[in-house]
């Protein structure tokens, strides 16, 4: 079993922690008060506001590329776009060390896993995160802490090994997203409790939730999401071949992968440092949400 809750405390996710490289933020700061300095210098002295304007338009052009790299980044977009672009891959065809893009169904190995909160078991794949708003002080996982916004307060996310059937060539193979494996996981958690400024009131299954994990069950804003792949959803894995005694694997790239320059999109590379799983359909569209307590604002 693998541990990613740590990964996704820090923010990190196995991937490049920066949308914008820092080398460009230090030239397009600089140049800004430059070119700032230079428009109002020209509006001043010569009255001449087209410099000035042709200066708001491109900044306001740049900001907006900052801030949609920056969207992105935090939505995994780009990693998204990049898995939308690789082909499928035939393992009847792949070679020892060639990168592969696998689709089909999923079932456990020898360690399944079981949901947090909805309990929901026979999963490859498990995440429940709690966010907090505001300034409150919850244990453990003080990390990410922000004023006047949600803020992750506390995550368990883990991963196993598991079979992937190949949907082209009914091959199965070994995941390896077990222990001392970077995962990437593209998916999305359901939001299952959220309190609100006019009802605070926790449900018991969520009081006795926190509890159990020495976390404070005082009335507070909160929100609690929770996602899972479970045997029998078909999964698409991103990773490396590797054959050992007439075993196929499929297991975490030796080296770092880049999503290179999606201009498309208008998004700039994103390192990725791990296999990427995500679900295309989940074995069961009905989850139980009987233990969610759920208010609208």
């Amino acid at each position: 079993m693998n541990d990613l809750s740590n990964a996704a405390l820090l923010d990190r996710h196995c991937c490049s922690c920066k949308a914008i490289p820092s080398p460009a933020l230090y030239i397009l700061i600089p140049l800004f008060f430059i070119g700032l300095s230079v428009s109002i210098f020209i509006l001043v002295v010569v009255h001449n506001a087209a410099f000035f304007v042709s200066f708001l338009l491109l900044s306001s052009l740049v900001l907006a590329f900052i801030f949609w790299n920056t969207t992105n980044w935090r939505r995994k977009g780009a990693i998204f776009f990049f898995l939308r672009s690789l082909p499928e891959t035939d393992l009847r065809k792949a070679q020892e060390g060639q990168l592969v893009k696998i689709t089909g169904l999923a079932s456990c190995g020898d360690v399944s896993l079981e949901s947090s909160y909805e309990r929901a078991t026979g999963c490859i794949y498990s995440s429940t995160l709690l966010y907090e708003y505001g300034g409150f002080n919850l244990k453990p996982g003080n990390v990410n802490k922000s004023c006047f916004q949600w803020s992750l307060a506390y995550c368990e996310r883990f991963s196993t090994d598991f079979y992937i059937t190949d949907k082209k060539s009914g091959i199965q193979a070994i995941v390896k997203a077990g222990s001392d494996c970077k995962v990437i996981p593209l998916i999305v958690e359901s939001k299952l409790v959220n309190t609100t400024g006019q009802c605070r009131i926790l449900s018991p299954p969520f009081r006795k939730w926190l509890r159990e994990r020495n976390l404070s069950d005082e009335a507070r804003l909160l929100r609690l999401e929770e996602g899972y792949v479970q045997e029998g959803s078909t999964v698409t894995v991103v990773g490396t071949v590797n054959q050992n005694n007439d075993v196929m694997m499929i297991v975490q790239p030796p080296e770092i992968i880049s999503t290179g320059c999606l201009w498309r999109k208008l998004l700039l590379p994103v390192d990725v440092d791990g296999i990427i799983l995500s679900v295309l359909r989940m074995a069961d569209p009905s989850t139980n949400r009987d233990s969610a307590q759920n208010v609208q604002w």
